[in-house]
């Protein structure tokens, strides 16, 4: 349904490191780059599978409440990698690998904060 999403951040490199780490997992990385002088304001890093940056972080102004954003992971195994992949990347547990059946009966979830606050999670729908 979303073609792609940007998401203001406190410190670009800092995050930068961490969604590259976090994102791996899942086969997604830094697709674009854009610099201060392209975009006449802040740099971008666009994030996606290649050809096609589809989550974007920016430097911003603080956000108004905490905005969640979820991945899609191509199986289970994935899914646990992320998770894991970012608490080493300094993201904070909100939920580790595992069913969420009160959403259906094969939805299979990690949640984390990232360094902003932002509750980032990576999901797989396929029974497994």
């Amino acid at each position: 349904m979303l073609d792609h999403i940007g998401v203001p951040v406190r410190d670009l490199a800092l995050s930068k490191a961490f969604y590259e780490t976090v994102l791996a997992p899942l086969g997604y990385g830094v697709v674009m780059e854009l610099s201060p002088e392209i975009t006449g304001s802040t740099g971008f890093v666009g994030f996606g599978r290649p050809g096609k940056p589809q989550f974007w972080i920016t430097t911003g102004g603080p956000m108004s409440g905490v905005l969640h954003v979820a991945f899609m992971a191509e199986n289970r195994a994935a899914v646990a990698a992320f998770h894991a992949a970012a608490l080493v990347a300094g993201g904070r547990d909100n939920g580790g690998p595992g069913l969420r059946p009160h959403y259906h009966p094969n939805y299979y979830g990690a949640f984390v904060f990232d360094p902003d606050g932002h509750n980032v999670e990576a999901v797989c729908h396929r029974p497994e």
